[in-house]
């Protein structure tokens, strides 16, 4: 998927023909959710331009950093349980430009 219009790479309707270009001052975000979870947390990352091979990658080196499982739904990352500061530290780490969202 696009993450900028959400939409299949091969329907991306992204300017300039760039699946997944990602625009100037765009922010990784890292979150929390417990929604539809029975009250368990995880962590999401949401806003990573990369290919889903890319992301499956950044996925299991998160999850291995965190000591935690995980997830990747729809091109959101999710880690189980409250990793924010942690990988907000590892994608500030590894050049992306990340900030923590929510409460």
């Amino acid at each position: 998927m696009c993450p900028n219009c959400r939409r299949a790479v091969k329907d991306c309707v992204c300017p300039k023909g760039a699946p997944g270009a990602v625009k100037p001052g765009a922010v990784v975000r890292v979150g929390r959710e417990v929604k539809g979870r029975a009250g368990k947390g995880v962590t999401t990352v949401t806003g990573v331009a990369l290919s889903a091979a890319d992301i499956d990658a950044l996925a299991t080196r998160l999850k291995k950093r965190c000591g935690s499982g995980g997830t990747v739904r729809d091109g959101v990352i999710e880690i189980q349980g409250d990793h924010r500061e942690t990988i907000v530290a590892e994608l500030v780490k590894l050049g992306w430009p990340a900030k923590k969202s929510g409460g």
